[in-house]
């Protein structure tokens, strides 16, 4: 198996690390594992990718590469320029913090799963919360570590794939405890943190320019029944199935009866 590995913490990543150790059980011996990953942190970033300006990238060592850009710039890099066959899985991560409820929407990590997607090809992104549990581990991504190979290995044997316009691809998320606390596995719908929606701090810096930094609230609440969050902060890794199609579909039919 061909794997091809980005994120949007940067090429230097702890999380990266924990990444290719898992794409190198699952790819096995006689497979291949290409790292191409941001040069620079791309967090919050989401789908973006760079029409404005070219993206240079540079070979770091064997199959490994960074690129100045996005993580959708790095998976659109390694599938046309860079591996010489597109790969058979995209992996992404593991995501320094979740990728739960509305941070879904934000995520450089769910950005190159997506990619992947609409260029046809299984695409993966795993993210490791983190909470009270696990912040003092020695390594945070514990959980991530010792259960994101056997994830990622049911969800190629498991999971559902299609080759409809807008293909699924899964986002993975490890819950804030120690790796032995891990209750299991919940499939689970994307929740949304009522209070969590971001915000702005604004300070004035020491010349007197106003600046704006970006800002959550508590990560360690529950979505509701059934949802990505809320599986989580109570033990579990959830397995989120997701499209690039933004269409409500409950809704079109209903508004094509008020408007046409």
């Amino acid at each position: 198996m061909r794997i091809l590995l980005t994120n949007d913490d940067g090429i230097n990543a702890e999380g990266l690390k924990v990444l290719e150790a898992i794409a190198a059980e699952i790819a096995g011996p006689e497979g291949e594992v290409w790292v191409v990953a941001p040069a620079f942190e791309q967090s919050g970033v989401a789908h973006a990718t760079s029409h404005a300006h070219p993206t240079m990238i540079a070979e770091l060592g064997p199959r490994r590469w960074a690129a100045e850009g996005s993580p959708a710039d790095c998976v659109l890099a390694g599938i046309h320029d860079i591996m010489d066959a597109p790969p058979d899985l995209v992996l992404s991560g593991v995501n320094r913090g979740n990728n739960s409820a509305e941070n879904a929407a934000y995520s450089g990590t769910l950005g190159a799963a997506m990619e992947a997607a609409l260029q046809g090809i299984r695409g993966i992104a795993l993210s490791q919360y983190l909470g009270p549990r696990n912040l003092s581990l020695a390594n945070r991504f514990e959980a991530a570590a010792v259960h994101g190979p056997r994830v990622v290995r049911r969800l190629l044997e498991e999971g559902i794939w299609d080759d409809a316009p807008y293909r699924l691809f899964y986002n993975v998320n490890f819950p804030p405890l120690p790796a032995a606390e891990v209750k299991g596995i919940r499939v689970a719908a994307q929740g949304m943190r009522r209070l969590g929606a971001h915000q702005v701090e604004p300070v004035v810096s020491p010349n007197g320019r106003r600046y704006l930094w970006m800002k959550g609230s508590s990560q360690q609440v529950e979505t509701g029944p059934g949802t990505d969050a809320t599986a989580n902060v109570r033990g579990y890794i959830s397995v989120t199935p997701m499209r690039a199609d933004f269409t409500d579909h409950e809704v079109l039919a209903r508004l094509k009866e008020r408007l046409e």
